[in-house]
């Protein structure tokens, strides 16, 4: 029997290093805490071994194409795919930073929408039989697509939107933020939000085309919310610990052999949500 595996992004702190942690002690096979800076995610496996955990490092930059290319092809060659991947690493802005909302905009999409995106392209093509893929999204991304026009609205949640659509219309936004229209074309004043609706409808449209690609191969593919959780970004008042945010993603990466849903869904709290 091949070796499983299972990768977390951005597994270095916070929710994505919680993951990693149940991981270790759930998933039957190898765990990798993966990171942009070599030094910190080796710091975080370290923290992990000494609670007697054995996850293993893989350096991974999710802004940088070589870096995920290079990972994809790692991961192909030693394991002949990937069993579970949890797509974590994501970025915030502090309330108090005043850096111009276009620069916000930019920043923050490009990292949780289009360098998630560059993630799976990569490698949803080595995702194995049975595989599963956990999109880390956020409540923010609903309510931000509630607080869209109409038409968006209409757009985000229909069946049949692409993919090539979906980053037109991210492309859109951080477009008329550029030029301050994009509360004329529809669009709230959010980038965190807008970055996490593309997420999740990202999500809708990839699982929906792996059921209709790879039919027979049991892939589930989720987006979803660990809820409000003591991070360096949500900060110290948030009402779920870690390892409390780590439940519904892991909930997700271990769904049974054989389970049919969820499946292209939005989940909080082990529960398909409203979108």
């Amino acid at each position: 029997m091949a070796t499983k595996v299972a990768i977390v992004t951005g597994g270095n702190k916070g929710i994505g290093l919680a993951i990693v942690r149940a991981l270790c002690k759930q998933f039957q096979g190898d765990v990798y805490l993966t990171a942009r800076d070599i030094g910190r995610g080796q710091e975080a496996v370290k923290s992990l071994a000494s609670e007697g955990l054995k996850p293993m490092f893989h350096q991974l930059d999710i802004n940088d194409l070589n870096s995920i290319m290079a990972a994809a092809s790692y991961f192909k060659e030693k394991y002949g795919g990937v069993d579970v991947l949890v797509n974590n690493a994501g970025i915030a802005f502090k309330v108090a930073d005043e850096s111009p909302f276009a620069v916000q905009a930019e920043v923050t999409l490009k990292t949780n929408f289009f360098a998630t995106r560059d993630m799976l392209t990569h490698f949803l093509p080595i995702i194995k039989a049975g595989g599963r893929v956990v999109n880390i999204s956020s409540f923010v991304g609903v309510r931000t697509l509630n607080h869209c026009s109409p038409a968006l609205q209409q757009r985000f949640r229909s069946e049949d939107i692409t993919e090539d659509e979906l980053v037109g219309l991210m492309e859109q936004f951080v477009d008329k933020t550029n030029v301050g229209e994009h509360k004329a074309a529809g669009w709230p004043e959010t980038a965190y939000g807008v970055s996490k609706t593309g997420l999740t409808t990202l999500s809708m449209i990839l699982a929906r085309r792996l059921s209709k690609d790879r039919p027979n191969d049991g892939i589930l593919l989720n987006a979803c919310c660990p809820g409000w959780v003591r991070t360096d970004m949500a900060g110290p008042k948030a009402t779920k610990s870690p390892d409390e945010g780590a439940v519904t993603p892991v909930y997700l990466a271990l769904l049974p052999p054989g389970a049919t849903e969820p499946h292209g869904k939005f989940v909080s709290d082990k529960e398909v949500q409203q979108w």
